[in-house]
């Protein structure tokens, strides 16, 4: 009786979902989903952003040439701001790495403790929209997505408002293809997410 049941549920699924696709292809809808992850930032590409990186000069940019550069936690969104506790934490991740081993601009940041502050710049810029088989996609049996745009990271350490250490990395051009394959379609949620019932 409950596999019978069982396989009217699916049924009812299958029923439901040809509909929707129906309906879909009736009314002419092709389009597939998009949309974008955009980090807000004066920046409109990765080489600006990085040109004015590179522009840093250690131990001589100083906290007022880097609000002339952008790089202002206080008037720009989406810059963090951490303590000489945060950047050990970032860089003295196990009892191996010892003082003596980190950059010099590190240790005298660790060493001058609270006159000590570092910027943390996360910039995301991209772009994903899904492509291929209308049907497919709608009724999750294969759903193909692509994401197109450019990332950037940085730290900024300053000791006394002087940039003593920075370092950056990032991906420039983003260009990923993702394909999701169910061969169960909509049906495959309902197995995955099933009770199972151990007899006693």
């Amino acid at each position: 009786m409950s596999l019978i049941q069982n396989n009217g549920d699916i049924m009812k699924i299958f029923t439901k979902w040809f509909l929707i696709c129906l309906l879909f292809a009736t009314w002419g809808c092709s389009a597939l989903p998009k949309g974008s992850h955009v980090v807000t930032s004066p920046w409109k590409s990765y080489d600006d952003v990085k040109v004015a990186f590179d522009s840093i000069e250690l131990n001589k940019t100083t906290n007022e040439d880097l609000k002339r550069l952008y790089i202002d936690p206080l008037t720009q969104p989406n810059i963090a701001i951490i303590s000489h506790l945060g950047v050990m934490q970032r860089f003295l991740v196990n009892p191996s790495i010892k003082l003596e081993d980190l950059d010099e601009g590190l240790q005298t940041c660790i060493k001058a403790k609270t006159t000590c502050k570092a910027y943390l710049l996360d910039i995301n810029d991209t772009k994903y929209k899904r492509y291929g088989n209308f049907v497919a996609d709608l009724l999750t049996f294969s759903r193909k997505t692509k994401e197109e745009g450019w990332k950037f990271d940085a730290i900024i350490v300053l000791v006394n408002d002087i940039v003593v250490y920075k370092l950056s990395g990032g991906t420039p051009h983003v260009d990923v293809d993702e394909l999701a394959v169910k061969p169960l379609g909509p049906v495959q949620n309902i197995g995955e997410s099933a009770p199972v019932v151990v007899p006693h």
